[in-house]
């Protein structure tokens, strides 16, 4: 197994049909693309204003490839909602424990 940077970039101007389409690209992000890939953390990406702009994920995928079926499978890409896709191999030293273990204390705010 290994690790992969997930990152896709939608087209503007698709909030409806992003809106439409959540609850199955949900069903696909839950299935791990129907078992070719665990989703260890994922959001929404926004620009500074605040809008959707994309999503990425951090993925566990027997390879490449199979990360790579995972995204293009993915439900936003199917509506044509999905510009562009990249999915980065992460190193061997990567340490997923570390989403939910932080490696320097979080910020607090108040």
């Amino acid at each position: 197994m290994a690790f992969f940077l997930m990152r896709c970039l939608h087209h503007p101007g698709m909030d409806a049909l992003r809106d439409e389409t959540r609850p199955t690209h949900r069903q696909w992000v839950g299935s791990g693309g129907e078992g070719l890939a665990a989703v260890l953390i994922g959001a929404a990406l926004v620009d500074e204003t605040g809008a959707s702009i994309g999503n990425f994920g951090v993925l566990e995928a027997r390879s490449l490839a199979d990360a790579t079926a995972f995204a293009e499978g993915d439900p936003f890409n199917a509506a044509g909602i999905v510009a562009a896709i990249e999915v980065t191999p992460l190193p061997d030293t990567f340490q997923a424990h570390r989403i939910t273990d932080p490696m320097s204390p979080r910020l607090s705010i108040g």
